[in-house]
């Protein structure tokens, strides 16, 4: 480590500087946001993910129209839109994101069990008994798998793939069908994505969260807005129009059926349950 004072003021003065380049950057004519374009129910080109409707809000508070840089959101992500200054704000991420600074978080959910609405299944944590038999879908490398392999269950998963160009295929969604089609028993999935395709689709599946085990990866997770690092006035802005706003994305969770939970990580909205009434 270099210890000299005049390097270290140095350092100072010239992160100060960039700090303060950082916050003039920001546009002020228009809420530039960095989002997927097919990235449901998130965002997608034609406006009509969870994301794109609390844009909206964001930008109305700033009065400001919304513009959007698009790019798949895959591990270039951040450093191809927001860390290149081509935009200026990421509607979602999770709370203290390393590649970002965050917001204050304005949701929280977590991982559930998704299964078919008239299977009988009831089990919320991997441990269950129930869970011996079934076949398991997971997406590939998410926190569920710790519990997986812990429970010796890595066996009777079906795995499906991370880090994918959404223009091209969207994995959950393919779980979500397979369990709709009998391929596989339950799904182990990120619960806005799952509350979503039921409630749109109107698919036979309900949803439970998943438990979470002592000493295990975590479940559940506040999500918040990113932004670059260095931008307090800008942070402090977005901050304020979240409090302000808070009702109104409120609103447009539950409509998109995004399963919320509490400071006590007990579920404050109605679950997704199946989306069909025979």
């Amino acid at each position: 480590m270099i210890n000299h004072v005049a390097i270290a003021l140095a350092a100072i003065l010239v992160a100060g500087g960039a700090r303060a380049q950082a916050v003039d950057l920001v546009s002020h004519t228009a809420l530039r946001v960095c989002a997927d374009p097919n990235g449901l129910p998130f965002s997608n080109d034609r406006k009509e993910g969870f994301e794109n409707k609390i844009a909206d809000i964001i930008g109305q508070d700033l009065g400001v129209p919304v513009t959007y840089v698009w790019f798949p959101r895959i591990g270039a992500f951040v450093r191809q839109t927001l860390q290149k200054r081509q935009c200026d704000l990421v509607i979602g991420t999770v709370a203290g994101d390393p590649e970002m600074d965050t917001t204050t978080s304005y949701y929280h959910s977590g991982y559930m069990v998704v299964s078919r609405a008239d299977a009988g299944i009831t089990a919320t944590s991997v441990g269950d008994p129930a869970f011996k038999d079934k076949k398991i879908g997971l997406i590939a490398a998410t926190p569920p798998t710790d519990l997986l392999v812990r429970h010796e269950l890595m066996s009777q998963v079906t795995p499906y793939s991370l880090s994918v160009d959404s223009r091209f295929e969207s994995p959950a969604r393919q779980l979500v069908q397979d369990i709709v089609d009998h391929k596989i028993d339950v799904g182990l999935l990120w619960g806005p994505i799952a509350g979503y395709y039921i409630s749109h689709e109107h698919l036979p599946l309900k949803t439970v969260f998943l438990e979470a085990e002592p000493d295990s990866a975590r479940l559940d997770y506040r999500i918040a807005m990113g932004l670059r690092a260095g931008e307090p006035d800008w942070r402090r802005r977005i901050n304020q129009a979240l409090q302000r706003h808070q009702p109104e994305i409120d609103s447009i969770l539950a409509a998109y059926g995004i399963p919320l939970l509490d400071e006590r990580n007990h579920a404050i909205a109605t679950e997704p349950t199946s989306g069909r009434q025979e």
